[in-house]
This record gives structure tokens, C-alpha cells and sequence, in this order.
């Protein structure tokens, strides 16, 4: 199994990592895709990748770090795809929940990173929340460019404009909770080439422990479990259509 998206650079689990690395082995989620989120996450994201085969990672600049990004720091994240560990771009895209920066900055960084996206072939993992118009309104200029809607948690509606764009989906624990009954019938209905298996770790702690301990990818298994029951299927098999579409997106073996 692979957990397509966490954040092991995050003091909840770099402060743990080798206790967090054995765990995810002993529950069967052999890789992990670190995501990097800032210029110094991401720096931090490639050396962990380095140290650790089962680790490879994506960079890019969040929204929530838009406003602080320099030219320098596009300009060191392009130099960063030259790194065999680097398997995609992002999380990138807009949040007009918080708005720690501006809009139009969340935009700028967003295209400019598309463009990278564009140059270099790179699949893209896209963060998105509230903002879903203006982000496949943006998108739209883009359209050859493979991308995930990570921690995917829109409506049925939603769901299919991603789809009929030829997008994937990502899922993390949000699936198991009790208030989220429209996400499980997305993850009835949608096509199996198009799903990802997400922890977002240390955030969205799967139930039955999301209000108990810090999310990391051992808990994994508990989203394979929640998707399996849903499509009345099994975890192995979730775990082998997963695996081959997060191999077959990120363009790695």
C-alpha cells in the first residue's frame, strides 16, 4: 500500500520518524510521498527521500506560503525537480478558507508553478479548498498536465467535474467520519483508475482515532478499509488498485 500523500518533514512525525517509518512497514503501507509545502519543507522533504528508499516526495509551495515566495524561491524549486526523489509537483492551488495570502498571490504562485508543471512533464497534486471554480477555472490553461485533487471532500457534483477533466481523486480519513456520507457515495461511483489512498498525516486522523493521536501513514489502512467497504471489495484489492494507480500517475516503478 501506498500512502500518496503525508508530511513526514512535520515535527508530529520528523521527531518520530524511524518509530513512524516501522509502523507504516508493520501495516502493510510499504511507501509513503512526502509532500513539500515551503521552500525549506521542501529542502528538508529531498534529504528524508535520500535517507530513506521507501520515501519519495513532491514540492511545491502551498497557498497558505504564497505570499511569502520570492522569484529566488521559484527559482529553487525548479532546481529541486532535477532530483531523482522528486516525483511531482506541489501541493499547490488556492484556500479561500483561511486566506493567509491574498488571492490574486495564491493565484500567481499557482500558474507559475503550473508552468513549471508544464516544462518539466510533472504530475501535480492539488490543494483546493473553497476555491473550486477559480481552480479549474485556472487549471483550464493547463489541461495536459496530470493532477490530483488531494484530501478530496466536494460533493458528488464536484467529483464529476474533476473526473470529466480526467483528474484523479485523493482520500484520506475524512471518508471514515460519521458527518461524510456524500464523499462515500464519490467513492461508490467513481471509476477505480481514478482513486488515491491519503493520509495528509499528521492531520485527519482516520476514525476510530481521529480525536486520539496524530494522523501517520500506518493509519492508512483504516481509508482502504472505510473505500473497500463501500465498493464491497476487499482491502487487498484497494490496496493493489491504489498502488498501481499512484505508480502509474507519479511515473515511478
Amino acid at each position: 500500500m501506498i500512502d500518496s500523500h503525508c508530511h513526514l518533514t512535520y515535527e508530529q512525525l520528523s521527531s518520530q520518524l524511524e518509530a513512524v517509518l516501522h509502523r507504516a512497514a508493520g501495516a502493510g503501507v510499504a511507501e509513503m510521498i512526502t509532500i513539500g509545502t515551503s521552500m525549506p519543507d521542501c529542502a528538508k522533504a529531498v534529504e528524508l527521500c535520500r535517507a530513506h528508499s521507501q520515501v519519495r516526495c513532491s514540492l511545491g509551495i502551498h497557498p497558505h506560503h504564497a505570499q511569502q515566495a520570492t522569484e529566488d524561491d521559484l527559482a529553487a524549486l525548479e532546481e529541486l525537480q532535477r532530483n531523482p526523489e522528486v516525483v511531482a509537483l506541489g501541493e499547490m492551488g488556492l484556500d479561500y478558507h483561511y486566506d493567509f495570502s491574498p488571492r490574486s498571490r495564491q493565484a500567481d504562485v499557482f500558474v507559475r508553478q503550473l508552468e513549471l508543471a508544464y516544462k518539466y512533464r510533472r504530475a501535480i497534486v492539488i490543494h483546493c479548498r473553497e476555491a473550486f471554480d477559480d481552480c479549474l477555472a485556472i487549471l483550464e490553461g493547463f489541461r495536459e498536465i496530470p493532477a490530483v485533487f488531494h484530501c478530496f471532500t466536494g460533493s458528488v457534483v464536484e467529483a464529476q467535474r474533476v473526473l470529466d477533466r480526467g483528474y484523479l481523486l485523493g482520500f484520506t480519513g475524512v471518508v471514515t467520519f460519521k458527518r461524510s456520507d456524500e464523499l462515500r457515495q464519490v467513492v461508490r461511483d467513481m471509476p477505480e483508475d481514478r482513486i488515491l489512498l491519503e493520509t495528509d498525516a499528521p492531520y485527519l486522523a482516520p476514525e476510530p482515532f481521529r480525536k486520539q493521536r496524530v494522523n501517520e501513514p500506518s493509519l492508512l489502512v483504516h481509508t482502504a478499509d472505510a473505500i473497500a467497504a463501500e465498493r464491497k471489495t476487499t482491502r487487498q484489492e484497494i490496496d493493489r488498485i491504489t498502488t498501481e494507480n499512484t505508480r502509474r500517475f507519479f511515473g515511478y516503478a
